[in-house]
């Protein structure tokens, strides 16, 4: 019998800097919350989520729909890679990358831990339902459509 096999997951097993990349995107639970757009206070450095999506994101699947490109197509997008470990204070407080940084456990919503990427919807976690394209507001003012902390 070999015992150097490991039956516990590579999340629990890992840092975030000894992940490989397949790991490490399997990490996001797909809920689209770091797609809104944020406001951050100059003064407290407090941020508030927004019910604005990103126009790249598909509100009704909260999926990308230009992911490999995204940063091209949209300069703003913020591309979560291991050196930005520290900056996870803006993450949700759901989201997989700030929770394994913190030495937290995921969710059982959680798609690595259910086995279903349709939970984190079936939870309501995801933005599924909710939110709006900026591509459907218009030059409104981002303020009107700050969101209660309890929806992050």
């Amino acid at each position: 019998m070999n015992n150097s096999l490991n039956s516990s997951p590579f999340w629990q097993t890992k840092s975030l800097e000894e992940m490989s990349a397949e790991e490490w995107e399997s990490l996001c639970d797909r809920c689209g919350k770091c797609c809104l757009h944020k406001l951050e206070d100059e003064d407290t450095g407090d941020v508030y989520y927004t019910s604005v999506a990103c126009k790249l994101l598909d509100t009704k699947s909260c999926q990308c729909t230009d992911y490999p490109n995204r940063k091209q197509i949209v300069p703003d997008c913020t591309v979560l890679t291991i050196k930005d470990i520290r900056h996870f204070h803006w993450l949700p407080d759901t989201c997989a990358y700030r929770l394994i940084s913190e030495n937290k456990p995921l969710y059982d919503w959680h798609p690595l831990i259910s086995g279903s990427g349709k939970s984190i919807h079936t939870a309501g976690i995801s933005v599924k339902g909710w939110a709006l394209s900026e591509n459907d507001i218009g030059d409104d003012d981002l303020e009107d459509f700050i969101i209660p902390h309890q929806m992050v």
